[in-house]
């Protein structure tokens, strides 16, 4: 299906969030089934069409003004100067951005040369998000990552010389091992980076990646659950040490440095997608594009967007905040809930949250619910019991 331009026709002006996907990447990471190419043969096309998308939607938001930009991948820390130069200057000329605005590039460590950090600063760019994962070599050797750990903190050290006052680092915890020896060191060494906000995911094994083939061929053990719940609360002890909130399951800040980016989604707020595989939102649907790059240069070159349309039932979008929202310190508002989907959650599921509030899961407060420490290792469980059936 094709799709154009859509107005929705709001009169008035809210803030909403800007995704451009970067489908290269120099090597695929053992754990990645995010879309991608190694071949960086079309990277001046799509960045060409990127630019066609960018003005064929925006209208997509309506009079919304952008205070978040994030360019993510894929590795979109492999674009050229000239490459954001092009980007950049399409958004200011046919969005309203906000004068606050966040803009975040996702980058590997191994591409952050100080001519790059420079490019990237000088054209806007005022958060990083390096993708670390560990700091220990054999680690990222087995995950194919192609930097090594002093590399990793040499980046952070080049980015704050050039200027950057903003920066996150990923780590990935519950890698295989015997002990917690490396997850300590990990931490110990992202915390005398002090970045502003630290990004933390479990090791998950997706299906179509290589260690999904691993794990069909006996060659990888997934960790015991409580290995993995031990070193998420090490995770969140030693951060809140260290003065970072946990404002997500997953994400850590300091004080004033969460990201905008995320929040948009956790929060039900609108973003625009741009890019192979890029997802959108504009509060009453959400859209995917392709994610081929030939069907989306293809689509472009007609100036139009290879789409399809994802339908959410009210139910459907209604248990989705709950998701989201509980995996939040903001937490579930509850009159959020009730006054846009029509759910009473204290009436619909009264003694499973006295229950949960028992075993000091969940608490209430300010008409949110909000998760306990303990409740955050089963927000997956806990959200899916507080799933809605709606009448059609």
């Amino acid at each position: 299906m094709y799709w154009h331009s859509l107005y929705l026709g709001e009169n008035y002006k809210t803030l909403a969030g800007l995704y451009l996907h970067i489908p290269f990447c120099k090597k695929a990471c053992h754990y990645c089934d995010f879309h991608f190419t190694q071949s960086l043969r079309q990277i001046d096309d799509i960045v060409d069409a990127i630019c066609k998308e960018l003005v064929l939607q925006n209208e997509f938001l309506g009079k919304d003004s952008i205070y978040s930009i994030y360019f993510g991948g894929g590795t979109p820390s492999l674009l050229e100067h000239h490459h954001l130069k092009q980007i950049m200057k399409v958004i200011k000329y046919e969005y309203d951005l906000a004068s606050n605005i966040e803009i975040t590039l996702e980058a590997n460590p191994d591409d952050l040369s100080r001519e790059k950090l420079q490019a990237f600063y000088d054209n806007g760019v005022n958060r990083l998000s390096i993708g670390i994962q560990s700091f220990n070599n054999d680690h990222l050797k087995w995950m194919n990552r192609q930097h090594s750990g002093e590399e990793a903190m040499e980046a952070v050290y080049e980015a704050r010389q050039v200027g950057f006052e903003n920066i996150s680092v990923d780590l990935i915890y519950a890698v295989p091992y015997g002990d917690h020896s490396i997850w300590e060191n990990d931490l110990k060494q992202a915390l005398r980076l002090r970045p502003e906000h630290i990004s933390s995911y479990c090791l998950t094994i997706e299906p179509k990646t290589a260690f999904g083939k691993w794990l069909e061929q006996g060659k990888l053990y997934e960790v015991e659950e409580e290995f993995a719940a031990e070193q998420f609360e090490m995770l969140i002890d030693t951060l809140r040490q260290y003065g970072y909130d946990q404002y997500e399951i997953s994400n850590f800040a300091q004080p004033g440095y969460e990201s905008r980016h995320n929040s948009n989604y956790w929060k039900d707020e609108k973003y625009l997608g741009v890019g192979p595989s890029a997802h959108s939102y504009n509060g009453k649907f959400r859209k995917a594009n392709v994610a081929n790059n030939a069907k989306y240069l293809l689509g472009l070159s007609e100036n139009k967007i290879p789409f399809e349309v994802i339908h959410l039932s009210k139910e459907d979008q209604a248990n989705e905040y709950i998701l989201t929202s509980l995996r939040t310190k903001w937490g579930l508002n509850l009159n959020h809930l009730k006054n846009k989907y029509g759910v009473d959650l204290l009436m619909v599921h009264r003694d499973y949250l006295n229950k949960l509030s028992l075993q000091d899961l969940l608490y209430e407060e300010d008409e949110h619910l909000i998760l306990t420490d303990s409740g955050k290792l089963l927000a997956d469980k806990v959200a899916s019991d507080l799933f809605i059936e709606l009448n059609p």
